[in-house]
């Protein structure tokens, strides 16, 4: 490389003081990631120079606001918002963010709360955490979310949350006294989000809205590997149920966010092509250097492959600017 590429990330998280006094938010019981979160200063920017990142896309840590009172969800969210639009616009070279949307009031304001921050705050789209009230993201109440982001030519990004109780009750409750993480980045986020890109795709949600884009970070959270074998197991409903994979390569982008495996990503840029792909690394639940250093140095690209994975991509897809 002739100099070191330009670095957007785009699944880092932070914490908002009034969410963390309301709910609990995943990730506070390490101090030292819990300072990370609550920080969107020096030891953010530190962190971000000693790695090389140029760029962060910042986003409320999950559950974000979707397990709050409904009446009070709204009037949380907005702040929220407004505190992260003030944070973005004192290092606007250095952050943009995504939406928090209130998705447990009614879902016409959530797409108000989405068309609100991106027309007047500049935010580049929406992140949704998991379930919201247990409820999946693809059940067409929340649609009206999904029709403004199309009409905005905004992604929303689906990022994982706990699952359900009942699934942990079912699959993993008598390892996570061992280990904890199951029911998180180790396989609990997987299992519910890979599910939800399912369901998504499965709803007729890209029916309605075809020019919806969706983004999940962790390499797809395994779907790349797997739409082959989802596609031709489907075919076999009928021919109402053709055409997944499809749909997945047509709606879906996906980061490299806490996943840094060169053999995983090769895998996911012969599936999607590697303009559907873009640079993320999870801070602070992940450390940026490891991220970049692999990027960087470990990945066999060419220097234009690395731009486009690095910045490039995502200067499009977010219409960074």
């Amino acid at each position: 490389m002739a100099k070191k590429p330009y670095i957007v990330a785009l699944e880092e998280h932070y914490h908002d003081p009034d969410i963390v006094a309301v709910s609990v938010m995943e990730g506070r019981a390490n101090p030292e990631i819990r300072r990370r979160l609550d920080d969107l200063g020096e030891l953010r920017l530190k962190e971000m120079d000693e790695a090389g990142i140029d760029f962060q896309v910042l986003s409320l840590g999950a559950p974000a606001t979707q397990r709050l009172d409904p009446g009070s969800a709204l009037q949380l969210t907005r702040a929220v918002n407004d505190r992260l639009h003030e944070a973005v616009r004192a290092k606007p070279d250095r952050f943009g963010a995504f939406a928090a949307l209130p998705t447990t009031t009614e879902a016409k304001l959530a797409a108000d709360e989405l068309e609100r921050t991106v027309t007047k705050l500049g935010f580049v789209g929406g992140m949704l955490h998991g379930l919201s009230a247990g409820i999946f993201l693809d059940d067409k109440r929340f649609w009206p979310v999904y029709e403004r982001a199309e009409k905005l030519d905004v992604p929303i990004y689906m990022h994982p949350a706990v699952p359900h109780p009942a699934v942990l009750d079912a699959y993993l409750k008598d390892y996570l006294p061992r280990h904890p993480m199951l029911q998180r980045a180790a396989w609990g986020f997987t299992i519910e989000t890979a599910t939800l890109g399912i369901r998504l795709v499965l709803s007729g949600v890209f029916d309605a809205y075809p020019n919806l884009k969706i983004i999940l970070g962790h390499l797809g959270e395994g779907l790349p590997f797997y739409l082959w074998r989802i596609d031709s197991a489907l075919a076999r409903d009928g021919e109402h149920a053709k055409g997944f994979r499809e749909k997945f390569l047509k709606h879906f982008y996906i980061t490299t966010s806490g996943f840094f495996s060169s053999i995983a990503l090769e895998c996911c840029i012969k599936e999607m092509g590697l303009e559907r792909i873009m640079f993320s690394v999870d801070y602070p639940y992940v450390d940026n250097k490891p991220g970049t250093d692999w990027a960087l140095h470990e990945l066999k690209l060419s220097d234009a492959e690395r731009e486009k994975l690095l910045s490039g991509n995502a200067k499009r897809i977010l219409k960074l600017k």
